[in-house]
């Protein structure tokens, strides 16, 4: 950790992360000047993104809470981000104390936010890691020091919470399958995304804003998918009910209510559970 690292008040951090505005937008304190800058742009482009967010973080709350009633007992959270209240670990350890949970980022910020999180928490760790490159976190859980947290010969949930939409189309089978199709019979894949559909929310000039603050605060593209590219993601996991839907309708009775319960169109974020039977 540098200097410029130790606090997110009074220093810019450098460029902005797309998990540090996240974090702005959830209302968290692990970010620099310069993502609460990006976080302004987003939200002068799209007022609705902290909508957005918060509605993505109750989908994943929900999406683990099922899954640890399930049984899963190890949980992936790849492009896991600054930790929040209702983190992966806190959701599932809730239900069952010995579930094992590995946080993957590739901010080391948030890493060391995580970690610190987790201090006395044995069966949980935060990695520094790019979700992009499965090669090398195949590499990393197969370490003796991630060996006794996750068993990917055992039941496991993937969990890629509003991180696929930073790749590319041609890219993106490269990045998910190696994982998704070495999880074993009963093992789960969890993916939030921004819809194609957003244009029909927002207009195509608010959605071009939006992209361009992450491309040029964050050096990040954000790519849309439909509902067909997103199934595709899943391969031969079956998807559970209710499918691929809005944010807010996937099993709402579980958390708080989301943003966009009484709002007059749906969430433009569409999330889905796969099961590999």
């Amino acid at each position: 950790m540098t200097e410029q690292r130790t606090s997110a008040q009074g220093t810019t951090g450098g460029r902005a992360t797309v998990a540090r505005v996240y974090d702005f937008l959830l209302g968290g304190e692990q970010n620099f000047a310069a993502d609460r800058e990006a976080a302004r742009q987003l939200l002068q482009a799209v007022p609705e993104a902290a909508d957005m967010a918060l509605s993505a973080r109750l989908f994943l709350r929900r999406a683990v809470q099922t899954l640890a009633e399930d049984g899963i007992k190890q949980f992936l959270d790849l492009g896991s981000g600054i930790p929040t209240q209702g983190n992966v670990h806190e959701i599932a350890q809730a239900i069952d104390p010995t579930i094992r949970v590995v946080y993957v980022d590739i901010d080391p910020v948030a890493v060391v936010a995580s970690n610190q999180i987790l201090i006395g928490n044995p069966t949980c760790r935060a990695i520094e890691g790019d979700f992009t490159r499965p090669d090398l976190i195949l590499d990393a859980l197969a370490g003796s020091h991630l060996a006794t947290v996750i068993d990917l010969e055992q039941p496991t949930a993937v969990l890629y919470c509003s991180v696929l939409q930073q790749v590319a189309d041609d890219q993106v089978d490269d990045v998910v399958a190696p994982i998704r199709d070495l999880l074993v019979p009963g093992s789960a894949m969890v993916i939030s995304h921004l819809s194609a559909t957003i244009t029909d929310s927002f207009g195509q000039s608010a959605l071009d804003e939006g992209r361009s603050v992450y491309r040029t605060q964050a050096a990040t593209e954000i790519t849309l998918r439909t509902d067909e590219q997103l199934t595709a993601l899943f391969g031969d996991l079956a998807l559970i009910e209710p499918g691929l839907v809005p944010l807010n309708h996937w099993r709402p009775e579980l958390s708080e209510p989301d943003p966009y319960a009484t709002a007059p169109t749906p969430s433009p974020v569409r999330g889905a559970v796969g099961i590999r039977y």
